[in-house]
């Protein structure tokens, strides 16, 4: 009879306590004494008489074949077993069938089990109030919307490896000014230091050195403006060996666990548009806050052997002072961007942000624009370039920036309709110079009201010019100032005054 392991410990504690052999195995529901005899003398349990099968059960499909992939996986490790199927199915025609591949990927992964090596994740011992790590992970998986507009960006992520405690903040790209704001909040969060950060080999905090080698025999040095904030706060930098993820694993485990957390509280608010990216900012925070509660018992541990914050807050921009082109433009990072032609051939300062770019010029502001995200990219505004389009207008056909002239607003493809229906009707030079006076009407006015009227113009189906625009257009002129009428002030009032108080 078969019996199972509980069963044989039944029986033999039913024998140390003095049972016979009939009333152990009645007592664990065996048929025979015999039965309780076997084990009594073999001392081992069920699963200990189990030999290995050493025999197959089917026949080995791949049998014949085996040596020849078994080949080539040694010669070449990270062949796929969907590609040796094929392959062997090219060499083998009618051999196998489509429904054998499973059995050959479980080959190949027993075979990987035994002869590849691969590199395991050490735990490391953390000390408290020793390290803060940062890493930037896309947060465009949660497909939130700010004013029903799809919103791109990445959460600059802060975190304690030893409590797990964490912040950041919301940036469009892993930038240096976006690494130190992170850092900068988080520290000012936290009230307190710790003696290192460590950060990966990205181009927020390191750059590459054109092939030469840097004192310690690295490639990559870290940026001036991160190693002036970490000054700044009495920290130490570290950083990832290049391809070394798992370093940095703590930070890159929290930013799973945040997001599945984001996640879930989107499914819970029902929504995930937001009025603005402050909102959205404070719903992030919320949720860290959440997350944050439940560590600060090994927080006050790290707290106390940390550095008390009392520096105050660094400005979160970097300044530039650039010199405005002939063309109206300035350069930043290989992007472009246009300022009134005034400025032409005079330095602005300029306060580049995370989010948004501020141009000054003796210390005036003039104008607020989004920061462009990537390189080789331009932000050109109309307004700055129409008057000097309308006295060149032969040069708006071939302007290098030309799709900017044609303006962004809801209407706004109706502009470009206009300037291609126009030349149609009267060729490229006049079609260009009325289209610049439309142009410019838009400037002046509102730009929604001008392409309304373009629309309506367009729907008629009948030829137009720009002074066929005007009129449709509700031109807004300002009042007429009030009419002052002039006074004359009798001094000697005040030197009765002054009489007066003396006396």
């Amino acid at each position: 009879m078969v019996c199972t392991d509980a069963q044989v410990r039944l029986m033999m504690k039913e024998r140390e306590v003095g049972k016979s052999q009939e009333q152990a195995a009645v007592k664990a529901n065996v048929k025979s004494r015999k039965t309780v005899g076997k084990y009594e003398k073999l001392g081992k349990l069920p699963s200990e008489l189990k030999a290995p099968r050493q025999w197959r059960t089917r026949r080995d499909p791949f049998g014949a074949d085996w040596p020849v992939v078994e080949g080539m996986l040694a010669t070449n490790p990270e062949l796929e077993a969907k590609t040796l199927f094929e392959w062997l199915c090219e060499q083998r025609p009618g051999q196998y069938e489509a429904s054998q591949v499973r059995t050959l990927q479980r080959r190949v992964a027993g075979w990987r089990a035994l002869n590849i090596n691969k590199v395991a994740s050490l735990a490391q011992i953390r000390s408290a109030g020793e390290l803060m790590q940062t890493d930037g992970t896309w947060l465009n998986e949660l497909e939130v919307t700010i004013g029903g507009e799809a919103f791109k960006h990445i959460l600059i992520h802060c975190v304690l490896p030893y409590s797990n405690w964490e912040w950041g903040y919301i940036a469009q790209s892993e930038s240096v000014l976006a690494v130190r704001e992170a850092i900068q909040r988080s520290l000012h969060k936290l009230g307190y230091a710790p003696t290192y950060h460590q950060t990966d080999n990205s181009t927020a905090a390191t750059y590459h050195l054109n092939g030469k080698t840097e004192v310690g025999g690295e490639e990559r040095t870290y940026h001036p403006l991160y190693l002036e904030l970490l000054c700044y706060y009495g920290m130490q930098p570290r950083r990832t060996h290049v391809s070394s993820p798992n370093e940095n694993g703590d930070v890159e485990s929290s930013n799973g666990g945040l997001k599945r957390a984001l996640r879930q509280q989107l499914l819970l608010r029902g929504s995930r548009d937001f009025a603005a990216v402050a909102v959205y900012e404070q719903f992030v925070y919320a949720v860290m806050e959440q997350r944050n509660r439940g560590r600060q018992g090994r927080v006050q541990e790290e707290v106390a052997v940390m550095k008390r914050i009392t520096q105050a807050v660094l400005a979160s921009y970097r300044e530039r002072r650039l010199k405005v082109s002939a063309g109206s433009l300035i350069v930043i990072q290989t992007n472009l961007y246009s300022v009134p032609t005034s400025l032409i051939g005079q330095t602005v300062t300029v306060r580049q942000y995370e989010w948004q770019l501020e141009v000054y010029y003796q210390q005036q502001l003039i104008q607020t624009m989004p920061r462009l995200r990537g390189r080789s990219q331009h932000h050109i505004n109309y307004r700055h370039l129409v008057t000097s389009l309308l006295r060149k207008p032969g040069g708006f056909r071939h302007y290098r920036y030309q799709p900017a002239l044609f303006p962004g607003c809801p209407l706004g493809a109706v502009f470009r309709q206009c300037w291609e229906q126009l030349t149609i009707w009267y060729g490229e030079h006049k079609a260009d110079l009325s289209y610049l006076r439309i142009l410019g009407l838009a400037a002046q006015e509102m730009e929604c009201e001008v392409a309304t009227a373009l629309t309506l113009l367009l729907e008629q189906a009948r030829r137009f010019d720009d002074g066929d625009v005007a009129p449709l257009v509700q031109i807004k002129t300002l009042p007429p100032p009030p009419v002052l009428t002039p006074s004359t002030v009798d001094l000697r009032r005040y030197d009765a005054l002054l009489q007066g108080g003396v006396a």
